[in-house]
């Protein structure tokens, strides 16, 4: 898996039919559910935004 250039190594056992570019929900390096691509797109948006937030902040 990649995010914002950083690759982690992760299982994807807990779920079925996954294919390469597929995104998928991550906790403590499992895969645990495949989510649509609009809303990790969403999510990675407020994620980046919040990010930026904290060091706008330091």
């Amino acid at each position: 898996m990649s995010i914002d250039g950083i690759s982690l190594e992760i299982s994807i056992a807990l779920v079925d039919e996954l294919e390469v570019g597929d995104f998928v929900l991550v906790h403590v390096g499992y895969a645990l559910a495949k989510i649509d691509p609009m809303e990790a797109k969403r999510t990675l948006e407020l994620l980046q935004e919040l990010g930026g937030a904290g060091e706008r902040r330091s």
